[in-house]
């Protein structure tokens, strides 16, 4: 069918102007809110849009495809279902992102064979998971939907997902339910994930709801483990999860200053630098 051309009266559309040069995280990140907006993207526009490759495109592509933020497609990349519930989460999992896959491997040589834990639902948290490869027999309890996808699908895995409201900005679920039903367990470790902590507020979420029932979980360990990378500290949300004396230990990364070191060991917090 041969091409009809515009109308002189009627404007050409445009392409959108290059970017200026990003950084890899900062491209990954643009990457997601085009996927938000449009629903796919092609490797030609993401190369003239961001004045980079196409080799450096795919391996975006590829790289984003593999921590589960897209799905690969023929010359570009599709919408996630998995994923598509939260811009907000797909953006703080690309935060720091290098940082959070240490602190969750780290973390997940913590676990051992036939523990209850219990796991937030955070990106960092993710990381985690994604690391239990090897675990055997072992009882998760979780609040976080892709989380429990995800661990689900490990072998010899027991996996009870508290109920509740679901938070599309979390992928979790909050509220009263959630509440009651981890007021029922008493686990061996809580894998916890913070948006913000300091000597003075403690740990602090944006979200009531969230802070409430990641309180909740913090009531039903026996060991408390936060995993938080260095940029979250010293910062202070709208609300209260709990002082940072209820954490037995932090895994973060090495971006601490001395002072920040020293005001967390005083609260007798075992700290662990990846």
């Amino acid at each position: 069918m041969p091409r009809v051309s515009p109308k002189r009266s009627e404007p050409r559309s445009q392409s959108p102007a290059p970017e200026p040069s990003l950084l890899t995280g900062e491209r990954r990140a643009r990457i997601v809110e085009l996927l938000a907006q449009n629903g796919s993207v092609r490797v030609g526009e993401l190369s003239r849009l961001f004045r980079v490759t196409e080799v450096t495109v795919r391996s975006d592509l590829d790289a984003m495809a593999r921590e589960g933020a897209l799905v690969r497609d023929r010359g570009g990349a599709i919408t996630h279902t998995s994923t598509s519930l939260s811009t907000a989460f797909e953006k703080r999992a690309l935060e720091h992102a290098d940082q959070k896959r240490r602190i969750g491997r780290a973390a997940a040589a913590l676990v051992e064979t036939g523990e209850t834990i219990i796991l937030d639902a955070g990106s960092t948290v993710m990381e985690m998971v994604r690391s239990l490869t090897a675990q055997k027999s072992i009882t998760v309890v979780t609040t976080g939907l892709n989380i429990a996808a995800q661990v689900g699908a490990l072998p010899d895995v027991h996996v009870l997902v508290a109920g509740g409201f679901l938070s599309p900005e979390t992928i979790s679920t909050v509220g009263a339910m959630a509440e009651r039903d981890l007021e029922h367990f008493i686990v061996d470790k809580l894998f916890l994930s913070t948006q913000a902590f300091d000597a003075k507020s403690g740990l602090t979420d944006v979200s009531l709801d969230v802070a409430r029932v990641k309180a909740a979980m913090i009531r039903s360990a026996r060991r408390i483990i936060l995993l938080a990378d260095s940029s979250k500290w010293g910062l202070s949300m709208f609300a209260k999860i709990g002082p940072l004396a209820e954490i037995d230990m932090l895994i973060t990364d090495d971006g601490l200053t001395e002072v920040a070191r020293k005001a967390i060991r005083q609260f007798d917090i075992e700290l662990m630098e990846t």
